[in-house]
C-alpha cells in the first residue's frame, strides 16, 4: 500500500448561513501521519467529511495525489474512514468484517478471505478470525476497523476520534500500535483528535483547528514549543498565564507590567511596544526559586496544596493577586512544601508573549 498527497484548496462549508469552515488550504504530503486537532464543534470532523467525500463543499477543492476529487463520491475516492463508532457488524465474524469492502467490488470469495487473513495477520489477531466482534475486547474491535479499512487499499485512511470510547490505558496502547500501523502499510493517516496527548504522540504533523480556522500547521514539538495564537497555546497543553502591557521589546524578549508583576518572555514578532499582551509559560517551566539568579522572572506565591499524577507532582499556588499557578515537578522524593509562602520563577526563554488583540486571545488571557 502507498499513501497520496491531500490537498484542499479554498475549501469552505456553510451550513443555513453559518460558516463550519472558513476557506481552507492545507497540504499532506503522502505517508505522513496528519491530526487535525481542535475543541468540539471547530468544524475538523467537517473538514474529513469533505475530504472523505461524505460532504461537497460550498467552495473550494479536494486533490488527492495531485487530482482533483471533487466529482468523485465516498465509494470511488481513494479513501477509507473510520468512523467514532467504528460500525462493525455484530453478526458477521472477524474474517467477514474485514472482507466486507471486497465483497462490494466484486472479490471472488477465495480471495476475500486470503486478503482478510493477511490483514488479521498484520493487526494481530489470525487467532480471532472466526469470532464475532462482541468477542473481542475494546483494542481488538478498533483493529479490526483498522483492517476492514485497509482491505480496500486506501491511499488515505480518515480516522475520526476512534480512540476516544477506550479507557486511558488502552488508548495509549492503541496510538502505540496505529502508529507503527502507519509507518508499515506508507498509507497517509488523517487523525481527528480533541485529545492533544493523541496528537503530540502520535503524529508527523498537526493542525490545530478553531472556529472553522486552522491557527496553526507544524510538527508536534513545533506546536507545543511555539505556539503560533494564544488559542494554540492555551489548547494544546497547559499554560500559566500573565497579563500586562508591553513596556520593553529587545530582540526576540519582550517585558510586560501588570498585575502581580513585571516579566520578561520570548515574543511572537507582532508584539510592539505600548501593546496589551498575555505571556505564557508551561507548568513544567515553572518551578521554585531559592536563589537571586539575574534573569529569572521571579514572583511570591502561596503554596495552596500538591497533586500526585504518578510522575509528576503538581504544585497549587497562587500569587497576591489570586492567580492560580501550577508548577509540574518530577516525583523524584524531593521534599516539597505543601502549604505556606515560597518563591517561583522561570526563565525568559521558556515564556511567550503574544499581543492581545481580539476576542480569542483576551478568552486565552482571562482563562
Amino acid at each position: 500500500m502507498d499513501g497520496k498527497s491531500v490537498e484542499l484548496a479554498g475549501v469552505t462549508m456553510v451550513f443555513d448561513g453559518f460558516t463550519a469552515v472558513h476557506p481552507t488550504d492545507l497540504h499532506i504530503p503522502a505517508g505522513e501521519f496528519h491530526s487535525i486537532l481542535g475543541p468540539s464543534g471547530c468544524g475538523k470532523t467537517t473538514l474529513l467529511r469533505i475530504l472523505s467525500g461524505f460532504q461537497r463543499p460550498s467552495a473550494g477543492h479536494v486533490l488527492i495525489g495531485g487530482e482533483a476529487v471533487d466529482h468523485l463520491p465516498a465509494n470511488r475516492r481513494p479513501t477509507a474512514m473510520i468512523f467514532q463508532s467504528l460500525a462493525l457488524f455484530p453478526r458477521m465474524s472477524v474474517r467477514e468484517n474485514v472482507a466486507f469492502g471486497l465483497e462490494a467490488r466484486g472479490i471472488s470469495r477465495r480471495e476475500r478471505s486470503a486478503r482478510a487473513d493477511e490483514l488479521l495477520a498484520l493487526v494481530a489477531l489470525e487467532a480471532h478470525a472466526d469470532k464475532r466482534p462482541d468477542q473481542l475486547s475494546g483494542g481488538q474491535r478498533q483493529r479490526v476497523a483498522v483492517a476492514r479499512a485497509l482491505a480496500v487499499e486506501p491511499a488515505v485512511l480518515c480516522l475520526d476520534e476512534p480512540l476516544s470510547a477506550l479507557d486511558l490505558k488502552l488508548r495509549q496502547h492503541m496510538r502505540t500500535e496505529l502508529r507503527a500501523l502507519q509507518k508499515r502499510t506508507g498509507v497517509t493517516f488523517i487523525y481527528i483528535t480533541h485529545d492533544q496527548g493523541e496528537a503530540l504522540t502520535m503524529s508527523d504533523r498537526i493542525s490545530v483547528m478553531n472556529k472553522g480556522r486552522i491557527e496553526q500547521v507544524g510538527t508536534p514539538t513545533a506546536v507545543y514549543d511555539a505556539p503560533a495564537t494564544p488559542f494554540v497555546a492555551g489548547f494544546v497543553g497547559e499554560q500559566n498565564v500573565f497579563t500586562g502591557k508591553v513596556t520593553s521589546v529587545e530582540k526576540e524578549f519582550a517585558r510586560i507590567d501588570g498585575p502581580g508583576g513585571t516579566f520578561t518572555g520570548r515574543r511572537t514578532p507582532d508584539v510592539a511596544l505600548g501593546d496589551q499582551a498575555v505571556l505564557m509559560v508551561r507548568p513544567e517551566r515553572t518551578g521554585l526559586v531559592d536563589d537571586e539568579r539575574n534573569g529569572v522572572n521571579r514572583l511570591a506565591a502561596q503554596v495552596e496544596g500538591r497533586e500526585l499524577e504518578g510522575p509528576y507532582l503538581n504544585l497549587v499556588t497562587r500569587d497576591a493577586t489570586g492567580r492560580r499557578i501550577v508548577l509540574h515537578l518530577a516525583n523524584d522524593g524531593s521534599v516539597h512544601p505543601a502549604t505556606g509562602a515560597t518563591v517561583i520563577g522561570f526563565r525568559p526563554e521558556d515564556a511567550i508573549v503574544m499581543p492581545v488583540t481580539d476576542g480569542r486571545a483576551a478568552a486565552v488571557a482571562e482563562h
